[in-house]
């Protein structure tokens, strides 16, 4: 469940969230926050894993940076620690980042919504990504079917039901996820 700890006295910082039990759940602080997320369900981790399978050759073949998924810290300051579900990170002066610590820069970060982490994934986590100037955010709604998407600058996402298009840099060719197929192949038995 995304939500806060009931401790509001606490200003947490990302030390204090690594230094927390490894008890299978996620530890984020959110300005100052800390956000705990359980293990997430079937959908939401097929729905990412599709997403990765599409995204993977895309970034491989390009190299502009690099595709990863949570658990990841990506510590944007000391108050601001957060787990994305998929990301692409930007390479560090040329090449590929080393360590955690070696990421500051986002070229995508993915969300995949549950109930418990709607709130969270749509509010906090948007403000910050769009704070650290991550340059796109998708917000996945399986229930939905559609991807929000938050580019920087945005003050409403573009909400996409048919086909996303994704190009991190103007000297690659863009990427087309037809978003129909995507969903069928997610909710697919």
């Amino acid at each position: 469940m995304a939500m806060p700890v009931q401790r509001t006295d606490i200003g947490w910082t990302a030390e204090m969230a690594r230094a927390l039990p490894d008890d299978g759940n996620r530890y984020e602080v959110l300005d100052g926050e800390l956000f705990v997320t359980p293990t997430p369900s079937t959908p939401h981790q097929r729905a990412l894993r599709v997403l990765c399978d599409l995204l993977a050759p895309y970034v491989n073949a390009n190299q502009f940076g690099e595709l990863f998924w949570s658990p990841a810290d990506i510590e944007f300051s000391p108050k601001r620690l957060v787990q994305p579900d998929l990301f692409v990170a930007a390479l560090v002066d040329g090449k590929r980042p080393r360590a955690w610590a070696d990421v500051k820069h986002l070229l995508l970060a993915i969300e995949a919504l549950s109930p418990t982490t709607a709130r969270a994934d749509r509010h906090k986590k948007r403000r910050i990504y769009m704070k650290e100037a991550v340059d796109d955010y998708w917000i996945v709604d399986v229930d939905a079917r559609v991807v929000e998407r938050w580019q920087k600058g945005d003050e409403r996402p573009e909400v996409l039901a048919v086909t996303l298009t994704w190009q991190p840099a103007l000297s690659v060719a863009p990427l087309l996820i037809d978003l129909e197929e995507y969903f069928d192949e997610v909710w697919r038995e």
